[in-house]
């Protein structure tokens, strides 16, 4: 009995650090969050619902860009074209979508999201196919995306149907609960599924390990294919995204967005050695990296000064990954 009651809490002990290492980063990113809302409210006491929607369209395109992302990098590969990919969807949902109404302008988002989300599958193929580094393939891709969405579309163009801005810029259900944060529901929405079955666990065991993962009997071809089609997914709900906030067709929209996706993922706690992190993270930090420059504006401070926080707040995430690495193997 004494045995058995000892054992007890010694397995929920382990069982509480397990889940500290796998959930910790993300709680710690949630937590830095909190607090830089709680700092904004001190800034500016009548921070409203107004000021949290303006928030949420802004880090909208930016957590479907992370998201996108962070499906390549669990694969083990990166993705210099996810900016591109959101810029060719932008502009063929504006170049399809002007003066139609709401239900037309719905059919050509699905298609905008197969065509981009096959160009993202062909990112993927042509990696396997040479197996040439994804960093190679994918920084030539963004020129051919780049170039076509400027094929579409030669200078940016309003006239994004104002019932589809809605879809984002609406609050239907409360003032405090905008249209755009129901729309971040499509990342779980696809992620949890995907993350269950055999597919997703392959995604993460090729990530983690591809001469194990192949010894195990994983399609390592087909499993960086379709981690290149479901961020070709995202990316392309990122241009949608876009297209709502802003009213705007751009084909250069995307070109903010290659590197701050990155910088939301490593934020986020997804590792860039692959087959580690989540989708919880990098929505987390795509809202502090949008949040940041409001800040700024609220104290009067020039919001360019972003980038750099960006940048210092990235160094400081390497650097405590990079102690916790050296802890575990002490």
């Amino acid at each position: 009995m004494a045995t058995a009651a000892a054992a007890a809490p010694r397995t929920s002990g382990i069982r509480f650090g397990r889940a500290a290492r796998r959930y910790g980063w993300t709680i710690a990113v949630y937590a830095l969050f909190a607090v830089l809302m709680v700092v904004t409210l001190i800034i500016k006491p009548d921070y409203g619902a107004f000021e949290w929607n303006t928030l949420t369209l802004a880090a909208l395109p930016l957590a479907f860009a992370a998201t996108a992302q962070t499906i390549v990098v669990l694969s083990g590969g990166i993705d210099l074209s996810v900016g591109p990919l959101m810029a060719l969807a932008n502009v063929l949902a504006l170049r399809a979508m002007l003066g139609h109404d709401l239900g037309y302008s719905l059919i050509v988002a699905l298609i905008v999201l197969l065509e981009v989300t096959l160009a993202g599958a062909l990112n993927g193929a042509i990696i396997v196919l040479t197996r040439v580094p994804d960093i190679v393939i994918t920084l030539a891709t963004s020129f051919i995306w780049a170039g076509l969405a400027l094929l579409v579309l030669a200078k940016p163009t309003p006239g994004v149907p104002f019932d589809f801005q809605n879809l984002a810029q609406g609050s239907t259900l409360s003032a405090w609960i905008p249209n755009a944060l129901l729309l971040l529901l499509v990342i779980p929405l696809v992620w949890i599924p995907l993350r269950r079955s055999r597919a997703g666990l392959a995604i993460y065991a090729v990530g983690s390990d591809r001469n194990a993962a192949f010894r195990s009997g994983v399609n390592l071809g087909l499993s960086r294919v379709l981690a290149y089609a479901v961020g070709g997914f995202f990316a392309a709900c990122g241009g949608l995204a876009l297209s709502m906030t802003t009213g705007v067709g751009s084909p250069l929209a995307g070109t903010y967005y290659t590197l701050s996706g990155v910088s939301a993922i490593v934020l986020g706690g997804v590792s860039l050695a692959g087959g580690r992190g989540g989708m919880l993270g990098p929505v987390a930090a795509a809202y502090i990296l949008s949040l940041i420059p409001a800040v700024l504006i609220y104290l009067g401070i020039d919001p360019n000064y972003g980038q750099m926080i960006q940048g210092v707040l990235i160094v400081i995430v390497v650097m405590i990954g990079g102690l916790g690495v050296v802890l575990r193997r002490a």
